[in-house]
């Protein structure tokens, strides 16, 4: 990561420098996660430079266009920065960087809510108990799975590594007719993985029965108070083997997390309405974002 106007490519060796400015940002949503970042970063030609004491991040797929920088907002003169004096487009911003952004530039600033973009936060407990009427289906699922299997939930260590890219590799194969989406999704769970031991701060874990790995899921600490859940997946012949590694995951964190977030539904109306299923205690808001 250089300073100035070049913008590197997103790598491994600045991951803790990139986390430390991470913690300084006052609101983070999932995609400013390290380990989304790098996942993704041959989907969208993600790179990132240092200037002005933040990381800048630019995606150039399938269109140039900047990210929210990250770092302490607050301790930025918005205003003053000459690299803002121009029109620029940014994606993916955070309701309260826009709302820092209002004050500085006024009637410069023009904002749309990105509703796809907008991140799901659950509460650990509701998700994990699946209490009441609402929850009613989910827990069912559950309770026949841990019924009908003898299974092992264990964290995921880079011994096991190889095994959950088989098993993504083989769920990837259950696809028919795999979308672009889910062809990009795939490239980056096996990057991720792929450098899962040179990855500290990622969180795992594995469902097994009869010793084969049958659902796994692959997440990281947000902030304080939230782990991010970026990749989950499950041997749907196994019902409710999604209910169960969701519970088992959460469950293995022992306290740390109270909420978590399950990252967007980029505007796949399946995906928004399992999404809203699982009743959110809130949306993170982000907005696409124009400089004039």
């Amino acid at each position: 990561m250089t300073h100035g106007d070049t913008f590197d490519h997103i790598c491994l060796k600045h991951q803790e420098a990139y986390r430390a400015a991470l913690a300084a940002c006052p609101q983070v949503t999932s995609d400013y996660a390290f380990a989304n970042l790098y996942g993704w970063t041959g989907h969208y030609g993600l790179g990132w430079r240092l200037a002005d004491g933040l990381v800048w991040i630019r995606q150039s797929l399938p269109k140039t266009i900047l990210w929210a920088p990250v770092g302490d907002w607050a301790k930025v003169d918005w205003a003053g920065l000459p690299c803002m004096a121009g029109p620029m487009r940014f994606t993916r911003v955070p309701e309260m960087l826009v709302e820092m952004w209002a004050k500085a530039f006024g009637s410069r600033l023009r904002a749309e809510e990105a509703r796809d973009h907008f991140d799901y936060v659950y509460s650990v407990p509701e998700l994990m108990e699946l209490k009441g009427n609402r929850f009613h289906k989910k827990k069912n699922l559950l309770n026949q799975f841990e019924k009908a299997n003898i299974f092992e939930y264990t964290p995921m260590q880079d011994d096991c590594v190889e095994e959950v890219l088989d098993m993504q590799a083989e769920w990837h194969g259950w696809q028919e007719h795999p979308s672009e989406a889910l062809e990009a999704e795939n490239e980056a769970i096996s990057r991720v993985l792929k450098s899962f031991d040179r990855m500290g701060a990622l969180i795992g874990g594995t469902i097994r029965v009869a010793g084969k790995v049958i659902a796994y899921t692959v997440g990281e600490q947000l902030d304080r108070d939230t782990i991010v859940i970026h990749f989950e997946k499950g041997d749907t012949r196994f019902k409710g083997v999604y209910q169960a590694i969701n519970k088992h995951f959460l469950a293995a964190q022992q306290g740390r997390f109270t909420l978590v977030n399950r990252e967007q539904d980029l505007g796949d109306e399946g995906l928004r309405k399992a999404k809203l299923s699982y009743n959110p205690v809130q949306f993170m808001k982000k907005y696409e974002v124009e400089l004039v």
